[in-house]
């Protein structure tokens, strides 16, 4: 390992302030930091309803990598996933509310937020998927609409629209 993980876009932060926010998903990050793991080792070795979550976090933020584990005979192959990055680096600027909105979406447990998503996720449903349209609506800025993306398993951004994931992966 060795690579540094170089953030441009602030928004890349909530993947991290989140796993580093939760000591659920920071011993998974530990434990993926040491070795090659599959998702059922991990359950063994943390709290088994968290790993999911926590490894879609770290996707999104590009954090971990995976690959196929070679099966014994007979049996299926299993992905397992490690971690990418040994450092980090921030080089971005931007303004204090999108900062203060960056921190928040990341480390809050305000049950504001929840309500905001579940009200986004119905927009998405009935086809309105313009990050732009969604901040208007919501009276927020389209950071803040992208920042919920990066730290809601369900939801992800594709160019200038939100889409809600598979959860059946």
């Amino acid at each position: 390992m060795g690579h540094i993980r170089i953030v441009n876009d602030p928004i890349e932060m909530i993947p991290l302030l989140v796993c580093f926010n939760k000591d659920k998903f920071k011993e998974i990050y530990e434990l993926l930091n040491k070795n090659w793991m599959t998702e059922e080792e991990l359950c063994t070795l943390a709290e088994s309803a968290c790993v999911a979550e926590c490894i879609t976090i770290l996707k999104k933020g590009n954090l971990i990598e995976e690959q196929w584990r070679m099966p014994q005979p007979g049996k299926k192959p299993t992905r397992e996933f490690r971690t990418t990055y040994s450092k980090f680096r921030a080089n971005f600027q931007c303004n204090m509310t999108d900062l203060g909105d960056i921190l928040h979406i990341a480390i809050s447990t305000d049950e504001g937020l929840r309500n905001i998503v579940e009200q986004i996720e119905g927009e998405i449903r009935n086809g309105n998927t313009s990050i732009n349209d969604l901040a208007r609506k919501f009276g927020v800025s389209p950071i803040f609409i992208r920042g919920l993306a990066k730290r809601i398993p369900e939801l992800d951004v594709k160019g200038q629209g939100m889409v809600l994931l598979d959860r059946s992966e």
